[in-house]
């Protein structure tokens, strides 16, 4: 816990205490970076008899939506986990839209051979992504991978030229995350670029997750335990897709990252690194031992929260988050 962190203590919900939670906490920590148009990550905390969940939907998602984040979190706090086959989860490191010595920088001090590059940025235009991921491309050397996150920022067109300048600016990219909005533009770009295409938004934000799998739309999925309501749900998903799944962060602090890596353990085959590297851009955590990479994998375990962060709580940020609560729950509650 540093002193940029608090953690501020909520009433428990009846519908939450009646499922075996105890405490509820809301933290919120400055980033190091700007990172998906924030500054400042929010979130709940909830403690139950299986440890701590985390439910930390953005503030741009409605009670609807926001409701599979507290879904996750009370199974993260209050059931088992699937039973893991490996102890360790190879990680990637994330580059964010900053200049091409700093994206060298970081790449260069995470110790990974995967580098996950965003681009399509409204701060930035193709040239700067393509100039920050040739950067990346020579702190990883020849060997290593890299994947580039547009996060449904083009049309078809737009993307088709982006990932083939892009890919000639990596020496070949492994991926190209979420390129367009729609199922059928993913489709649509996937016939027409050698690069393989991984779906996210088009998985965790819809209706039905699988869709994508049954379009032909993507090569891979990528999965986020908490926008799917937590790492049972997300199994299913993979399963009923049928596709290579690679988990990654809702920008979770190591309580989430933790069960997310019970996510990553459990599933049959892991063939790509994992984007749980992410609680590097914490100016803090609120576990009593973060979870961080090392030699570009982290450890498979829950964490326990560090409960000498607790404050009196603030009264602005305890209300927001009060009322969100009580509207994820009467969203569940039906």
């Amino acid at each position: 816990m540093t002193g940029q962190l608090r953690l501020h203590p909520l009433a428990v919900p009846p519908l939450l205490a009646e499922r075996g939670i105890d405490r509820v906490l809301v933290f919120r920590v400055p980033l190091t970076v700007r990172f998906r148009r924030i500054d400042v990550r929010e979130g709940l905390l909830l403690r139950g008899p299986a440890g701590w969940g985390e439910s930390s939907p953005f503030w741009d998602y409605d009670a609807e939506e926001s409701s599979a984040w507290l879904l996750a979190g009370i199974e993260g706090a209050t059931c088992s986990l699937p039973e893991a086959v490996r102890s360790r989860i190879p990680v990637n490191v994330t580059v964010p839209v900053v200049d091409p010595a700093r994206a060298h920088q970081l790449v260069a001090d995470s110790g990974c051979r995967t580098a996950k590059v965003k681009v399509a940025d409204p701060r930035t235009d193709l040239s700067s992504d393509c100039a920050r991921v040739e950067a990346v491309r020579d702190a990883l050397g020849d060997g290593g991978r890299i994947r580039v996150d547009a996060n449904a920022a083009w049309d078809v067109d737009e993307a088709v030229a982006a990932v083939r300048d892009l890919d000639r600016a990596a020496g070949g990219l492994e991926y190209v995350e979420q390129p367009c909005p729609s199922v059928d533009e993913l489709a649509r770009v996937r016939r027409r670029v050698e690069v393989p295409v991984a779906a996210d938004e088009s998985v965790r934000r819809a209706e039905d997750p699988v869709a994508v799998a049954r379009a032909g739309a993507a090569d891979i999925l990528i999965v986020k335990a908490q926008p799917l309501g937590g790492v049972r749900r997300a199994l299913a998903v993979v399963e009923q897709a049928g596709l290579p799944a690679v988990v990654s962060s809702a920008l979770d602090t190591s309580v989430g990252i933790g069960l997310a890596a019970h996510l990553a353990a459990a599933l049959p085959e892991l063939d790509h690194a994992c984007g749980l590297a992410t609680t590097r851009l914490f100016r803090g955590d609120v576990a009593e031992r973060a979870i961080v990479p090392e030699d570009g994998s982290i450890e498979v375990r829950r964490c326990q929260v560090d409960e000498e962060g607790i404050v009196e709580g603030d009264p602005h940020l305890c209300a927001r988050w009060a009322a969100r609560l009580d509207a994820m729950v009467e969203v569940i509650d039906g």
